[in-house]
Parts: structure tokens; C-alpha cells; sequence
């Protein structure tokens, strides 16, 4: 964006002319919005990642706990038919079982926050010190 602050002469060794500057202008403003479109488009990709390995996760979690459950449910039977080790192992399957759950679901809780929110933060940065720049450049251009 310095660009905008620096006044080169024309061809003919004169200020450059309000055509010249406009083009000059419309060419900078379009490169810093492709630009700044691939910076938000990076940083999106990077949380929609940690969004799916949250998901995926969780969904992990989720699996294991029904197994759990499943396991558990077989663990009740076993009591009732006081079988001392077939329910002693269902009860340890389910109680592993519910561990393991609970520990894919925080880490699955510990992505899914990393890519919330969806928004772009490092672009609007970098959007916000491009508006003060360009501000300031006007301010100046309007001083001289």
C-alpha cells in the first residue's frame, strides 16, 4: 500500500495525471482483494480441518459409548444370572469401554473449539490495517 503514498511522475516528467492515478488505484485495490480473499480462504481450510478431526472424534466417542452401553447391558444379564466372571468381564469392557468415549470426546471437544468461530480473524487484521493505510494516504494526499 505504499503505492498510494508515493507520486511517481508521468512520461512526460509532469505529476502523473488523475487517469494515471485511478488506474494505479483500481489495479492496487484489486490485487489487495485478491489477496486478502486468499489469506481468508487459507484460514478457513485450516478450521473446517479442525472442525472435521472435532467431528470425527466425537463421532468416535459416541460409537464406543453405544458399545458401551451394549456391554453394560450384557453385564446386567450376566449379574442376574450371577455368573461371577462373564458379568465381571462385561462390567470391565463397559467401564473401559465408557473411558475410552469419554476421552476421544474431550479431544474431540478440545478441536471443534479451536475452529470455532468461523471467522476469519488474521483477515480482518490484515483488512483493517489496509483501510488504516490507505486512510492515512488519502489524509496525507490531502495535507500536500
Amino acid at each position: 500500500m505504499a503505492d498510494v503514498a508515493n507520486v511517481r511522475t508521468s512520461r512526460n516528467g509532469s505529476e502523473p495525471s488523475t487517469a494515471e492515478l485511478v488506474q494505479r488505484a483500481t489495479e492496487q485495490v484489486s490485487r489487495l482483494v485478491r489477496d486478502e480473499l486468499a489469506l481468508a480462504k487459507a484460514e478457513l481450510a485450516e478450521k473446517g480441518k479442525h472442525a472435521g478431526i472435532g467431528i470425527g472424534l466425537f463421532g468416535s466417542g459416541a460409537a464406543l459409548a453405544f458399545y458401551g452401553l451394549g456391554a453394560l447391558v450384557i453385564t446386567v444379564g450376566l449379574a442376574l444370572d450371577l455368573v461371577l466372571p462373564g458379568w465381571a468381564a462385561a462390567l470391565i469392557t463397559g467401564v473401559a469401554l465408557f473411558l475410552l468415549a469419554g476421552i476421544l470426546a474431550l479431544i474431540g471437544k478440545q478441536q471443534v473449539s479451536r475452529a470455532v468461530p468461523p471467522v476469519p480473524a488474521a483477515t480482518v487484521r490484515s483488512l483493517r490495517a489496509d483501510v488504516d493505510t490507505v486512510t492515512a494516504a488519502v489524509k496525507d494526499g490531502r495535507r500536500s
